[in-house]
């Protein structure tokens, strides 16, 4: 019997959606802040290959959710390519910046990154052994537009400004970093796939603020190469797009990237979603994450209403953006018994 995810993904409709959460490993399960102190920060826990698989199958453990993501942060590419990278407590990640285009040609070449990546194989390949036999492991990498703008400024910001400015002042050096990223990110995934991953996933989490022509050439175009080219290499392998904010612009995008779902935030209604963009092929998503925080009749009624809208095609039920430290886990078993039971 093939995986419920990848019955999805190959276009299948199921009675009941296969469901996993992004960031479903993460600050809500006190298992994982557990294993976090025991790796002692965030880098180290990334970089340690037993320790990525165990908080990677804590979340299967406790829920049974019928696909795993591997643990990792979308900022280890850039530092594979030598950029310094630090987390603050409390405040997330800083790095070096890439703004000039000796910064850019001061970058490792793309054959480098696997030496610093290498943990992050061999946690793929802990966790294809260790997985329950149904249970389909997703790899994952950060979307070039999303991952330049922490490059270019350094840090997370609210408008992705710094990014936007380099874009609209020096468009040759950026798309340089665009460019280096999406080649780099073919190759990370590739080796994920080669590791044991059986689906990818691109997350353009800043794809949202790129307006009009922006929004085709730097969120569209390279989600689309990165597709392309794993397809190319590894044939009929599924692809889960993200590009989180594209609202109306949802609509075409399976044929447009090619790939195989499209993952859904929560600006769109499921049931506009059904009519506009699940006719293309499957889609993920779409509750709200802080459904996880407050629970109760609300939860169970969202909950609902998106399997509800979505049960005419294929559908892979997911949060319209990743799960919050302040969730509370009998939230996630309510939205689980929720589906799987009606």
């Amino acid at each position: 019997m093939t995986k419920t995810i990848l019955r999805a993904l190959a276009g299948e409709t199921l009675p009941t959606p296969p469901i996993w959460m992004m960031r479903q490993a993460g600050r809500y399960l006190p298992e994982y802040r557990a294993t976090r102190a025991e790796a002692g920060d965030f880098l180290s826990l990334c970089y340690n290959s037993e320790l990525a698989a165990e908080v990677t199958l804590q979340p299967i453990r406790r829920y049974g959710f019928d696909a795993s993501i591997l643990f990792a942060d979308i900022l280890l590419l850039p530092q594979a390519l030598g950029v310094d990278l630090w987390f603050v407590t409390g405040e997330g990640p800083r790095m070096t910046t890439t703004t000039t285009a000796s910064e850019l040609a001061a970058l490792k070449p793309i054959d480098a990154i696997h030496d610093t990546l290498n943990p992050v194989y061999e946690t793929v390949r802990i966790l294809r052994r260790e997985l329950p036999q149904e249970t389909t492991l997703i790899g994952f990498a950060g979307a070039p537009w999303t991952v330049a703008t922490y490059m270019i400024a350094g840090q997370g910001t609210p408008d992705q400004g710094p990014a936007h400015a380099l874009k609209n002042t020096d468009r040759e050096t950026f798309k340089g970093i665009i460019d280096l990223l999406t080649d780099a990110t073919i190759e990370y995934l590739c080796q994920q796939i080669e590791a044991g991953a059986e689906v990818v996933k691109i997350f353009d989490s800043w794809a949202g603020s790129l307006q009009g022509q922006d929004f085709e050439e730097f969120a569209v175009e390279p989600a689309r190469k990165i597709t392309a080219a794993i397809k190319s290499r590894h044939p009929g392998f599924p692809v889960i797009a993200f590009p989180r904010g594209a609202g109306e612009r949802y609509v075409g995008l399976h044929e447009k990237i090619g790939a195989d779902c499209i993952a859904l935030d929560d600006g769109v209604t499921p049931e506009w979603a059904a009519a506009n963009v699940q006719t293309g092929g499957c889609v993920q998503g779409n509750l709200k994450s802080s459904h996880m925080v407050t629970g109760g009749e609300d939860l169970v009624r969202e909950t609902r209403r998106v399997v509800d809208a979505l049960s005419k095609g294929p559908h892979i039920f997911n949060l319209g953006h990743g799960i919050t430290p302040d969730a509370d886990p009998e939230n996630v078993q309510l939205m689980i018994d929720t589906i799987r039971n009606g």
